[in-house]
């Protein structure tokens, strides 16, 4: 005859199993994703990191800095 603390210990173990047997099928199971959105958002961000570098390039340019010295004069 079994003692009842075995019964709930093997309740226990049997019902962690099955939670794990029931993550691992859900892990295998993946959702096809629509990955249109990201990339246009990425493209959009490749965009606007050319226009930082152009934009960088006209405001460290010296010229620049002397027109708006001269401007302010």
């Amino acid at each position: 005859m079994m003692a009842v603390f075995e019964m709930v210990a093997i309740i226990v173990v049997a019902s962690l199993l099955a939670g794990l047997m029931r993550e691992w099928i859900r892990g295998k199971q993946t959702p096809e994703v629509d990955l249109e959105p990201m990339e246009s958002r990425i493209d959009r961000l490749e965009s606007l990191e050319e226009r930082i570098k152009v934009l960088e390039a006209i405001v460290t340019d010296k010229g620049y800095d002397l027109k708006s010295e001269i401007d302010s004069l």
